[in-house]
């Protein structure tokens, strides 16, 4: 409460001659929290509150800039306050691409419901284009083993040890460390770009121009494959496969063109693609787990189902992580109910 109170301190000090309301406009999975303010005239604004002693706003303002100046559509920044941790943002509107999909789920057939996603991918996918042709080393973080190692010890650490309730052995430790040597192994041999790392449904705004692209704060300097995954394999909706393989096609042209560097050949590609997904499902079952366990935020429990099947038909389709889906096989062999998502 105290910090609203500060929330509407700051802004009333921004607009002293302007009526407005603030209400919640969402939440992530961080401690940030938005806000909308809606002025008599029906302008809009974004409020960002981040806690400092959580957050760094800073981040948020170099990726900003970064991905502005690719050209594509991020938050304009109108008013900060970093100590206090309060940003004011642009407006990208209130649908996102996941809400604009599962709207038009029933109200619509399916030939025009597919032609709507196809629109929808495709800008995603130009967009992310534009953010990679800009990428340089030394702007932002590395994407390097020790955070892809940190990030696959969530699963372990959470989804193991806390949702399935299982309690390692000697010997599966060994092979579960075999494993993630194997899938960093091929993560750091990709070539690297910018990676905005949660480019998905429920952070890219239907907008004009089109996608506006929120919750970039995290980004890194890293694997080309990554965001593709994040948007393809997204957690909260699921495509069949052989629409992500078309829509895989269509970037993998578009970036030989540009010349972006990407694998010579589309089944090395496409190889990268998947390795690097077994790298983001394994973390985001961790995430979602701790996001549950720790932080009491339950909804993403439903979630945990997709993702576990992405993991396992990327196991099932490469030798070496054979032994992934076999260690699934014992850990899972109490838990039935998780098994449902496998037959989608």
């Amino acid at each position: 409460m105290e910090r609203y109170r500060l929330l509407e301190n700051w802004l009333v000090a921004q607009f002293p001659d302007r009526q407005f309301t603030l209400s919640p406009a969402s939440a992530d999975a961080s401690f940030r929290r938005y806000f909308r303010i809606k002025f008599d005239d029906g302008r809009t604004l974004i409020v960002m509150d981040a806690p400092p002693q959580q957050e760094d706003c800073s981040s948020f303002l170099q990726v900003a800039s970064l991905f502005s100046a690719a050209g594509v559509h991020v938050p304009e920044i109108l008013a900060q306050n970093l100590p206090l941790g309060f940003l004011l943002l642009s407006d990208l509107g209130n649908t996102t691409f996941l809400q604009a999909l599962n709207g038009n789920s029933n109200s619509i057939d399916s030939v025009a419901r597919d032609a709507h996603a196809s629109r929808l991918y495709s800008d995603a996918t130009n967009a992310l284009l534009k953010i990679q042709l800009v990428s340089r080393p030394g702007l932002l973080p590395h994407y390097d083993e020790a955070l892809l190692l940190r990030e696959l010890n969530l699963f372990s650490d959470w989804y193991l040890a806390y949702h399935l309730q299982v309690t390692l052995v000697t010997s599966q430790k060994v092979q579960l460390d075999a494993i993630f040597r194997l899938i960093l192994e091929n993560n750091l041999a990709q070539p690297r770009v910018f990676v905005h790392r949660d480019y998905h449904s429920r952070n890219l705004m239907v907008a004009s121009p089109n996608p506006g692209i929120l919750d970039f704060q995290d980004a890194v300097y890293g694997p080309i494959t990554y965001d593709l995954v994040s948007l393809f394999k997204d957690a909260y909706i699921r495509w069949d496969e052989e629409r992500i393989l078309d829509w895989l096609i269509r970037y993998w042209e578009q970036a030989c063109k540009l010349q972006l560097p990407v694998a010579a050949s589309f089944a090395d590609f496409y190889r990268d693609f998947e390795w690097m997904g077994v790298q983001r499902h394994l973390k985001v079952l961790g995430i979602f787990s701790r996001l549950n366990y720790r932080d009491g935020k339950s909804g993403y429990l439903k979630d945990i189902p997709l993702v576990a099947d992405y993991l396992r038909k990327a196991c099932e389709r490469y030798r070496e992580l054979n032994p992934l889906l076999t260690l699934l096989d014992q850990w899972e062999i109490n838990k039935p109910e998780l098994k449902v998502g496998y037959t989608f």
